[in-house]
């Protein structure tokens, strides 16, 4: 599969390595798993530096003698030279000048040999005037937050510059989309299902699934007997979690099932808030796999899973994994059947998305409690409000096809709604985006805003 996009990062890279020229240059690049880090990394260095894998099965030894034979290929080495420790494999690549050099899964070393952080930053020190570029890569965002960012640590403050590697954009993914022969709605349905991880597009050609709709492939990815993802999820958080795995994913399954708020993720769980609020925070802030989204006007937040495939598991398969193991034909069909509920919901991130780039908005959902005079409260909510130029942005998302008369009343009821919202103000444009809407230039020449598939 073609290298798709990453210019920005590419250009930055390069931006650093010239600034290595003139003096060593350490940094770091992390992200979840699947999301293009190594790819990204061999595309930057071509035929340049040295790339190195962190192979946490090896001992220390062997993966010290595999640096060696890699660092003669590159004639960094002489032939009868040898590696005699970790510190003069270090001083080595930094006083002979190649660069850039990779370490991609650095943070393998915790587990293969935990001096090399010490004896990495003992090297640093001691060469600052020398030049280079040493790109750190790893994909334990927990640990690698941990390795470079806690105060304790030895490499503290010896990173020059830290990025986060973030999932492809959606228009990033309609070019690999074509080259999968997808049709448009279902290259968008396998997006709501990956997002921007382009690994696992490269599964969808791996497994010769070029033009076939997501079902069928969600059907052979994860539905067949022995699947290939089946592990996947489990591959990915066993490794950030470690032991500790059963209260993280407890808390994704009941976020994924619609507990978004503290006291309901705990009521799902029948524990005490407070026995939670350790690991929840530990999944917003150093796993990065949830986020505490915050309405439009407002100041009770909601939790979400960031990552679509792990939406995804926990809230079709994970809760049921008996009969999923079993491939209990019941269990089969029903997941089928949830898949447009699990749609609908990644078409908000998407519209949103779409928005971005065709309006320049960025936005928040809205919701909140109308009070009724007899009746209680009742709720509301709208699904993007944004600011843009002194114009507010008020838009509603549907995974549905409309009639022009459906399109005109989804719309007449999101101004009613937006009456709720104090903070609009004077200048208000309604809209709405559909997987289909008839005639909606009507809408248009109405003065609202309509979008559908087409115009993705």
């Amino acid at each position: 599969m073609k290298f798709i996009n990453r210019t920005e990062e590419i250009a930055e890279l390069r931006g650093l390595a010239s600034l290595s020229k003139k003096k060593l240059f350490v940094i770091a690049i992390y992200g979840l798993r699947r999301v293009g880090k190594t790819r990204l990394l061999l595309e930057f260095m071509g035929k340049d530096g040295a790339y190195f894998f962190v192979n946490k099965n090896k001992t220390s030894k062997d993966l010290l003698a595999e640096f060696q034979e890699l660092l003669k290929a590159k004639k960094v080495l002489g032939e009868l030279e040898a590696l005699d420790s970790w510190d003069t494999f270090f001083r080595l690549i930094i006083t002979r000048g190649i660069s850039p050099v990779v370490f991609d899964e650095f943070q393998n070393f915790a587990f293969v040999e935990p001096s090399v952080f010490g004896i990495l930053q003992k090297n640093i020190d001691l060469n600052e005037e020398k030049h280079g570029l040493i790109i750190l890569s790893g994909s334990l965002i927990g640990l690698v937050k941990k390795l470079f960012e806690g105060s304790k640590e030895p490499l503290y403050g010896r990173i020059k510059s830290s990025k986060k590697l973030e999932p492809l954009s959606l228009s990033s993914c309609f070019k690999i989309g074509k080259e999968l022969e997808l049709k448009k709605e279902e290259l968008l349905k396998v997006y709501f299902l990956f997002g921007g991880y382009p690994k696992y597009y490269v599964t969808i050609e791996d497994f010769n699934l070029k033009g076939k709709t997501a079902e069928e492939i969600v059907g052979l990815l994860f539905l067949s007997k022995n699947a290939p993802l089946e592990d996947e999820v489990s591959s990915i958080l066993s490794q950030e979690f470690g032991g500790r795995s059963g209260i993280y994913y407890s808390i994704l399954e009941a976020i994924a099932t619609g507990n978004n708020r503290l006291s309901a993720i705990a009521g799902y769980l029948n524990v005490q808030p407070t026995s939670i609020t350790r690991q929840i925070n530990e999944l917003v802030n150093i796993f990065e796999l949830i986020k505490l989204e915050m309405p439009y006007e407002g100041k009770r937040g909601i939790y979400k899973i960031e990552h679509p495939l792990l939406n995804f598991w926990f809230s079709q398969i994970y809760k049921n994994f008996s009969d999923y193991a079993a491939r209990d034909p019941e269990f089969v069909k029903s997941v089928g059947k949830g898949l447009n509920s699990f749609y609908g919901k990644g078409f908000e991130r998407a519209a949103a998305e779409f928005l971005s780039s065709k309006l320049g908005l960025v936005g928040r959902r809205q919701w909140g409690k109308i009070p009724m005079v007899r009746e209680g409260e009742s709720t509301y909510e709208i699904d993007f409000i944004g600011k843009r130029e002194g114009l507010t942005y008020v838009f509603e998302f549907k995974w549905q096809e409309l009639s022009y008369k459906e399109a005109a009343g989804i719309l007449e009821a999101v101004e009613i709604k937006a009456k709720h919202v104090t903070r609009l103000g004077p200048r208000i444009r309604f809209g709405i985006i559909a997987k289909k809407i008839a005639d909606k230039q009507k809408l248009n020449d109405a003065g609202h805003i309509a979008y559908d598939l087409d115009d993705f």
